[in-house]
């Protein structure tokens, strides 16, 4: 599968990765748990975003957590200065993700 594209609720930000992720990670940190992200994992230049988002930074402010103004859709985290030579995207938006297809990661951001 090529492709995939998504979008937050209301349509006004639209995504675009270059394949279906093939595991996401479940993360336990405070923001996560309340929005129930599942993050998958691309290179930042593999990745379109268009549209205007909104940056969210808290706790050691190393990435944006970015979302539509309008909705509040979360849709994917970049980093503020050091490259982690990736970015997160939300899954969930992605046109056709079924969580029952791929590997789930839990990963412990909260200790």
């Amino acid at each position: 599968m090529g492709e995939l594209k998504g979008s937050c609720h209301c349509g006004a930000v639209r995504l675009s990765v270059p394949h279906a992720p093939e595991w996401v990670a479940s993360c336990n940190c405070s923001l996560c748990s309340k929005t129930g992200w599942l993050v998958a994992y691309y290179p930042d230049d593999a990745v379109s975003v268009e549209g205007e988002t909104v940056a969210y930074v808290w706790g050691d402010r190393m990435i944006g957590i970015h979302h539509c103004p309008t909705c509040g859709c979360g849709t994917h985290w970049k980093t503020l200065g050091e490259d982690f030579g990736k970015m997160g995207v939300h899954a969930r938006l992605l046109e056709g993700f079924d969580v029952g297809e791929v590997e789930v990661r839990l990963t412990d951001n909260a200790n």
